[in-house]
C-alpha cells in the first residue's frame, strides 16, 4: 500500500506547477488545522482572548503566509510555542511556493521561447521552411502589406525560434505594420503544422531548403497540405522545386489548387534570354518585387468596346500589357485590333493600383520622332559557356531551339562533358575547350575575341559560400581581357547571393542572374495574387510573348526629342507593347541600372542609338 501511495504521489508531482501548488495548499490547510486544534485544546484561555476557533484559525493562517506577524504575540508558553511552530511551518511553505512559482514561470517562458505555442491569427501568410530566400520573401511581404492596417507572416521551420527571430531582426530590422512570428517545428509533421493555424491563413508558401533532398521535403509538405481536412476556405498554396524532373511529382502532390514553379527552368530561361539582351534580369526584378512597378489585374468598364491598341495610351500612369479573359485565359500583347469585352480584365503595369486612372485626353504624339523600322536579319552567333553545373545541359538545349542554324557554343570547363558533345543538335554546334575559370592564362588561351556572348555559370560543386568568390575572380579576368580586345563580347553570369551584387558591379558585367532572389520574388507575387500565375508563365515562356530589349533606333530617331507616348505608338505600329526603356550610360548604376519602366506618357525623352526600348513581343 505504501508503494502504491508513493507511486500515486510521484504521479501527481509529475503534473507540473499546478499539482505542486495544490500539495502546498493541502499542507498549509493541514498545518493550520492541527495548530488551531492544539491551541483550542491546550490553551483555552488564550484561544478565548483571540476570538475562539475563528480568531485562532485566522491568526494561524496569517502566520503561515506571513511569518513576520509573530513579533507582538503574548500568552502562555504553550501558546507562544504553537505560534512559533506555525511560523516555522509557514516559512517552509512560503519558500517552497516561491520556488515552485519561479520554476513554473521560467519553464513557461522557456516553452514560449521554443515557439511551440499555438497561433491564433486569421488572414496571415504561412511560410514553411527556412533558407536564405526567407529574408527576400519577408522583405517583399512587408512592402506588399504597407497599406494594410495590420498583417501577419508566420514562419514554421525546424530551427530554434530565438535564432530565427534574431536573424530576422538583424537582416530586416523593423517590419512596420507587418508582424513576423516564428514557430519552431517541422513543416513535414501534421501536429507541428497545426501550430500556425493553417485553416485561417490566406496563403501558404513552401520554400525549398538548401539541402540535397530539398525537393523531397517540398513534395512531402505539399502532400501533407493536400491531404489535410480543411475547415472553411482553403488557402492557396505556392511552392518551388529545384529540379525539373521533380515538377510533375510536386504538382501531383499539391493537387489542382497548388501552384508549383520550376526554379531550375526559370533560371535557365533567364540566362538564355539575357545573354543576348543585357538588362533583362533588372527588368524582371522590377516586375516581380513590390518596390517599383507591379502587374495588376483589374476590370475597366470604361474601356469596353475599345481596341487594345487604343487602350495602350488610355492611362496617365499605367501601361496595359494584356487581357485576362472571363475563363481565366491570359493573353499578353494581344493583336492591336482586339476589342476589349465587358467581362475582360485588363493587365496593367503600374507603380501602385491607386495611381491607375484613365487619362482625360490622349497624349500628344511626336510623329517626326518615330523612326522607320529597319529589317533585321538574325545571324548565327558564337557563345562561350564558362563553367559547368546541373543547369548547363538544359541551357544548351534551350539555346539550340532559339538560335539561328550554324550557331556555335563552346564549353570551357575543367572536365569534358561527353554526353553533351555526343548529342546531335539542330541549330547548334557544341565544342569543348579545357579551362580553369579562375586562371587568367587559361582564359586567354580560349581566343575570347572570337565570341559575341559569354555566359559564366556558378559552380554547384563548390561550397555555396565560395561559389560567388570564384565567379568574381573569373569576371574580373574576363572584363580586363575585354577592355584590351575592345569589348567584343557581352558577359552574363549567375550569382547565388544577392548581397554580392554590389561587389560584382566592379566587374562591369552586362547582366547578373540572381536566381534565388527572382524565384523568391515570384513566389511572393503568387502568394499575394494567384491569378498572376498565368501572366508570369507566359512571360517566362520562350514560345509566347516575351520581354525584349531592342535598339531604341528601331523606334525613335536617335537624339530627337519625343515623349513616352510616342515610344508606345512606335512600338504599337510594330505589333508590340512598349513598357519602358534603358539608358546605356546608366547600365552600371544601382539600383535601376538604367532601366525605366512605366514613365508618365508625357515624359520627355531623347534616346540614343546605344539605348534600348523594353517591349513585349513574340519575335526577338
Amino acid at each position: 500500500m505504501r508503494e502504491r501511495l508513493r507511486y500515486w504521489f510521484d504521479g501527481t508531482m509529475d503534473r507540473g506547477t499546478p499539482a505542486l501548488i495544490g500539495w502546498l495548499a493541502l499542507a498549509s490547510i493541514i498545518l493550520i488545522a492541527l495548530v488551531t486544534g492544539a491551541v483550542v485544546a491546550l490553551t483555552a484561555s488564550d484561544a478565548e482572548l483571540n476570538g475562539g476557533w475563528a480568531g485562532v484559525t485566522w491568526m494561524t493562517l496569517m502566520r503561515a503566509i506571513d511569518p513576520g506577524t509573530m513579533g507582538g504575540d503574548a500568552g502562555s508558553p504553550v501558546f507562544l510555542a504553537l505560534m512559533l511552530t506555525i511560523t516555522i511551518g509557514g516559512i517552509f511553505i512560503v519558500s517552497s511556493l516561491i520556488g515552485v512559482l519561479t520554476t513554473g514561470l521560467e519553464n513557461r517562458i522557456s516553452e514560449l521561447r521554443k515557439g511551440r505555442s499555438r497561433l491564433i491569427e486569421s488572414g496571415h501568410t504561412i511560410v514553411l521552411g527556412w533558407s536564405e530566400q526567407v529574408f527576400t520573401v519577408l522583405e517583399e511581404l512587408v512592402k506588399a502589406n504597407e497599406g494594410q492596417r495590420r498583417s501577419c507572416v508566420v514562419i514554421l521551420a525546424d530551427r530554434d525560434k530565438v535564432d530565427m527571430d534574431d536573424q530576422i531582426r538583424a537582416r530586416l530590422g523593423e517590419t512596420g505594420r507587418t508582424r513576423v512570428i516564428c514557430r519552431s517545428g517541422s513543416p513535414l509533421k501534421r501536429a507541428d503544422l497545426e501550430l500556425v493555424s493553417p485553416d485561417a491563413a490566406k496563403a501558404v508558401m513552401v520554400l525549398p531548403s538548401t539541402d540535397k533532398d530539398a525537393d523531397v521535403d517540398v513534395i512531402k509538405a505539399l502532400l501533407l497540405l493536400n491531404n489535410r481536412t480543411w475547415q472553411g476556405v482553403r488557402p492557396h498554396v505556392v511552392a518551388a522545386v529545384q529540379e525539373s524532373e521533380n515538377l510533375a511529382a510536386a504538382r501531383l502532390a499539391g493537387g489542382e489548387t497548388a501552384i508549383v514553379i520550376d526554379a531550375d527552368d526559370i533560371t535557365v530561361r533567364l540566362v538564355v534570354q539575357s545573354h543576348r539582351q543585357s538588362g533583362l534580369s533588372t527588368v524582371c526584378t522590377d516586375l516581380l518585387d513590390f518596390d517599383g512597378n507591379e502587374l495588376y489585374i483589374r476590370p475597366e468598364p470604361a474601356l469596353t468596346g475599345r481596341t487594345f491598341g487604343q487602350a495602350l495610351t488610355a492611362y496617365d500612369r499605367g501601361v496595359p500589357v494584356g487581357l485576362r479573359k472571363m475563363d481565366g485565359r491570359v493573353v499578353l500583347n494581344p493583336a492591336q485590333e482586339t476589342v476589349i469585352d465587358s467581362r475582360d480584365h485588363v493587365i496593367v503595369l503600374a507603380e501602385d493600383d491607386l495611381l491607375i486612372r484613365l487619362a482625360e485626353s490622349p497624349p500628344a504624339i511626336v510623329e517626326t520622332a518615330i523612326a522607320s523600322a529597319p529589317e533585321r536579319t538574325q545571324l548565327p552567333d558564337r557563345t562561350l559557356l564558362i563553367g559547368w553545373n546541373s543547369r548547363a545541359l538544359k541551357l544548351i538545349d534551350l539555346l539550340d531551339r532559339l538560335v539561328e542554324p550554324g550557331s556555335v557554343v563552346d564549353i570551357a570547363a575543367p572536365g569534358r562533358p561527353l554526353d553533351v558533345l555526343s548529342t546531335g543538335r539542330r541549330n547548334l554546334t557544341v565544342g569543348y575547350k579545357h579551362c580553369r575559370p579562375t586562371s587568367r592564362r587559361s582564359l586567354e588561351s580560349l581566343d575570347l575575341g572570337a565570341y559575341e556572348h559569354i555566359i559564366v555559370l556558378a559552380d554547384d560543386q563548390v561550397a555555396a559560400e565560395h561559389t560567388d568568390d570564384r565567379t568574381l575572380v573569373a569576371l574580373l579576368h574576363l572584363r580586363d581581357i575585354a577592355v584590351s580586345l575592345g569589348n567584343p563580347y557581352t558577359i552574363v553570369t549567375e550569382i547565388n547571393d544577392d548581397a554580392n551584387r554590389e561587389i560584382f558591379q566592379v566587374t562591369k558585367a552586362d547582366d547578373f542572374i540572381i536566381s534565388t532572389k527572382l524565384i523568391s520574388l515570384l513566389l511572393t507575387q503568387l502568394a499575394e495574387n494567384r491569378h498572376l500565375y498565368g501572366v508570369f508563365s507566359q512571360l517566362f515562356d520562350p514560345a509566347g510573348p516575351e520581354i525584349h530589349l531592342k535598339p531604341a533606333s528601331d523606334y525613335l530617331i536617335p537624339g530627337v526629342a519625343a515623349n513616352f507616348a510616342t515610344l508606345v505608338e512606335a512600338a504599337k505600329r510594330r505589333g508590340e507593347t512598349a513598357i519602358g526603356y534603358r539608358i546605356k550610360r546608366h547600365s552600371d548604376q544601382a539600383p535601376s541600372y538604367g532601366v525605366v519602366l512605366n514613365p508618365p506618357k508625357t515624359e520627355h525623352l531623347a534616346l540614343g542609338a546605344d539605348d534600348n526600348v523594353i517591349v513585349l513581343a513574340e519575335n526577338p
